[in-house]
């Protein structure tokens, strides 16, 4: 079952024209991400204390419609795929139900010094 956030569009978010600026999409899904993560009872300040940390390694992303000032949008995120050292997960931005932005992200577990190591077992449990 996909994860659905809310967000609103401040003027912060836009350019002149009141378009929602390429680069705060993605803003949007991590926000979106960090708050899955965290309703899954993923503690990413504990992951750090142990010394390791979520690294996004890749985005895809496509600019299918543009969000303006204060439409009122929602982030689904849900997994795609997981496996011991990569979590794969599909990305929508929704107005009005349409979808509007798209991205698959992969991140991967790392140390604090970027040195990969595999996702600890009990996350890719609570994300799968």
């Amino acid at each position: 079952m996909p994860h659905e956030f809310a967000v609103t569009v401040y003027y912060e978010d836009t350019d002149m024209g009141g378009i929602v600026y390429h680069a705060n999409y993605l803003k949007y899904i991590e926000r979106a991400r960090s708050a899955w993560v965290r309703e899954l009872g993923i503690d990413q300040n504990a992951m750090r204390e142990a010394g390791t940390a979520f690294v996004v390694r890749r985005v895809e992303a496509d600019y299918l419609g543009a969000a303006r000032l204060d439409d009122e949008l929602t982030v689904r995120t849900r997994t795609e795929s997981v496996t011991g050292a990569r979590l794969v997960m599909a990305q929508e931005i929704l107005r009005e139900g349409k979808v509007i932005f798209r991205a698959e992200v992969t991140a991967v577990c790392a140390t604090l010094d970027g040195q990969p190591v595999r996702l600890p077992a009990e996350i890719r449990q609570k994300v799968n």
